[in-house]
């Protein structure tokens, strides 16, 4: 079901996620999608994790579920934000706005890449093996031959992290400049996606080398040479 929504959105409605899951196949990915774990049949989780297999799309979880360990598992899931119920429409859509304009960012430079766009090439690693290098320009990670795939946050969280190599960003700062806000975010969204972040970029997850943690305070990114 389609149809006009809230503020101008064109709003497409699934009641359950095979059929949202339905709707992207037939349709493509939309702008932004809202998802609710309590869905029929499939549920939230595993829906998201469906939609990341093939889209990058924005991705907003609404739920009375609020505890950590359901906040914690639909950001790793796929899910670029978390929205507690019961909760004021003027606050999820500030959300949507900030995911549009994140997503915004990385379209207008995706339109605008040419053979130039080699020289903003950054090395993080510089692994014989394959290094590992961001294009902000070009929207692209790589590591040696390989294409990363990231999502829209995670390479704005990348981004941010590389344009102050070696120095430490607190949470609220990620907070402020990868999802548009500070005091009033969750931290934890912070910690899960640089934690989604790693298992894609480092050669160990487990022992990171280049997005590091500096305990109390943030994440530092450190080149590795």
């Amino acid at each position: 079901m389609e149809d006009e929504g809230y503020e101008g959105y064109e709003v497409a409605e699934a009641g359950e996620a095979e059929t949202a899951l339905q709707y992207l196949r037939d349709h493509g990915a939309p702008d932004l999608m809202i998802v609710d774990l309590m869905l029929g049949g499939m549920d939230g989780f595993t829906c998201i994790r469906e939609v990341r297999r093939d889209h990058d799309v924005p991705i907003i979880v609404v739920s009375a579920r609020d505890d950590t360990h359901d906040v914690v598992a639909a950001l790793e899931a796929g899910a670029d934000d978390f929205v507690t119920k019961p909760f004021v429409v003027k606050e999820i859509t500030a959300r949507m706005r900030a995911l549009r304009r994140r997503a915004g960012l990385v379209a207008r430079r995706e339109g605008v890449v040419n053979d130039a766009d080699v020289d903003d090439e950054i090395v993080l690693d510089a692994d014989p093996r394959g290094a590992l290098v961001l294009s902000p320009s070009g929207v692209t990670v790589r590591r040696g031959d390989h294409v990363i795939r990231l999502t829209i946050t995670e390479f704005r969280l990348l981004c941010e992290l590389a344009e102050s190599p070696g120095r430490v960003l607190s949470r609220s700062v990620l907070l402020e400049r990868v999802w548009d806000r500070g005091f009033f975010g969750d931290e934890r969204i912070v910690d899960v996606h640089v934690r989604r972040l790693r298992t894609k970029i480092e050669r160990n997850a487990s022992d990171p080398r280049i997005v590091v943690t500096v305990r109390g305070i943030g994440y530092r990114l450190d080149v590795q040479r």
